[in-house]
């Protein structure tokens, strides 16, 4: 499995194309510029892989600025939690909110279930439902690589805001110590902004986590 990380747009959004065997998928597709969406285009198309799927960890805006290009362009539908559709169909009123520019997404052409397996070339994700910054924020967790990509649920040395919409700190926190912290210290975690990190760090120097009364 080959990980290759970008970020991009103003909100320094880290976007993540993951190959094995000929096969890939892009999680969050952040790229915002025309410059943006080309990398992501030259990276795919100068690679030996197809790109297979389109996934979204939520549907906040900065994570599905490329949604729209990149769909058209090879062919991909997008596939969300069902929680996250109405963020999506709102994506006129985020831009708005932040005064940004979003071509509107297109419409899901799958709806990512907890639990499901997502597989491509020798790769098999499970999928964790992990609410809490956003109502259908998810995490793809590939158990042979050791690896999460968990979106904004956490970061290194932080946590997702919860101030958004239905967002909830205690939904969170449960998120994390329920899924997150049982994948086990050794686990890298990928998110949505910042640098990668592991489990067993953040477990015990994020300081999010390490006053929490389930610690330990």
């Amino acid at each position: 499995m080959t990980i290759d990380t970008f970020c991009f747009n103003p909100f320094s959004t880290n976007c993540y194309i993951v190959s094995s065997e000929g096969e890939s998928v892009i999680i969050d597709p952040s790229c915002h510029s025309a410059e943006e969406i080309q990398v992501v285009i030259d990276h795919i198309e100068q690679s030996d892989s197809q790109l297979k799927r389109m996934l979204l960890t939520h549907a906040h805006i900065d994570h599905i600025f490329g949604c729209a290009d990149i769909s058209a362009y090879f062919g991909v539908g997008l596939e969300v939690h069902g929680s996250e559709t109405l963020l999506l169909e709102r994506a006129e009123f985020q831009s708005q909110m932040f005064g940004i520019e979003c071509k509107p997404p297109p419409k899901p052409v799958r709806i990512i279930e907890p639990g499901e397996r997502i597989r491509f070339g020798n790769v098999e994700w499970n999928v964790l439902h992990t609410p809490g910054h956003s109502p259908g924020s998810v995490s793809f967790h590939d158990m042979k690589h050791r690896t999460v990509f968990s979106g904004d649920v956490l970061f290194a040395g932080s946590i997702g805001r919860t101030d958004l919409w239905q967002g909830s700190m205690p939904v969170l926190m449960d998120s994390i110590f329920q899924q997150i912290i049982p994948l086990g210290d050794d686990t890298r975690v990928l998110s949505g902004h910042g640098p990668e990190t592991t489990v067993g760090q953040e477990r015990v120097s994020n300081p999010f986590l390490t006053d929490h009364p389930d610690i330990g």
